[in-house]
């Protein structure tokens, strides 16, 4: 589904199977953001090629996290030379260690990945895009959240959602560092947030209105 012209969205609203929300960007839609469980690829797949792009031709596949439904599908592109994959050195520590024996804990296999370009923070551009890359540990170790500052968009991973946090029990994480890469998050001129499960917040005023929810209610649990 397009969005904006540089932003394309994949829902997925399955209450049957866990996978995470994707997202195309760019000028030509070569940009991937956590592209999900590899056996179901074949939703974005499909919606992109309604949307008038090729799967094969990304260019670059960005993952917020390591965990199985966000990152699995990077197996996808392991035999495609051209496509580079990042991730956050701390999630690729993460992943090599605590990350394979939380895969088998969830009874899933560890997929073959390699890393080809390191997500820190600062600029990253690509396809005509500059996204600014933060580094937001607390659901994960190496979690990132994306910035593209002209259009006010945060893709903000499994950092927070619409009336949410990402959990925090899982191995590598951490209620304190959670609230406080919220917090960052919070000081940045966003209107729309796109998360890595369920819907978007939309308007300046609701994303206010999330954070505060969130730091209301959430912080004293987590």
């Amino acid at each position: 589904m397009q969005f904006t012209d540089i932003v394309h969205i994949y829902e997925w609203d399955s209450f049957t199977q866990n996978n995470c929300n994707t997202y195309l960007i760019g000028k030509k839609g070569r940009v991937l953001i956590d592209p999900g469980h590899r056996h179901l690829f074949t939703n974005v797949a499909g919606g992109m090629r309604k949307d008038g792009f090729d799967p094969d031709r990304v260019d670059m596949v960005l993952a917020t996290h390591s965990h199985p439904d966000h990152f699995e599908s990077v197996e996808n592109f392991m035999d495609k030379i051209d496509v580079k994959i990042a991730l956050h050195p701390e999630e690729q520590h993460f992943l090599e260690k605590a990350g394979m024996e939380f895969a088998r804990m969830l009874g899933m296999p560890t997929p073959r990945y390699r890393v080809d370009l390191d997500l820190v923070e600062g600029n990253l551009t690509a396809d005509g895009v500059t996204l600014k890359v933060f580094h937001t540990p607390g659901h994960s170790p190496g979690h990132v959240c994306f910035y593209l500052e002209e259009e006010k968009i945060l893709f903000a991973g499994d950092l927070i959602f619409n009336q949410g946090v990402g959990r925090t029990d899982f191995p590598g994480g951490d209620g304190d560092l959670l609230k406080n890469s919220i917090r960052r998050m919070a000081e940045l001129d966003i209107e729309t947030i796109l998360s890595g499960h369920g819907p978007m917040v939309q308007g300046r005023e609701a994303v206010k209105s999330n954070f505060d929810f969130i730091e209301k209610v959430y912080f004293p649990m987590v």
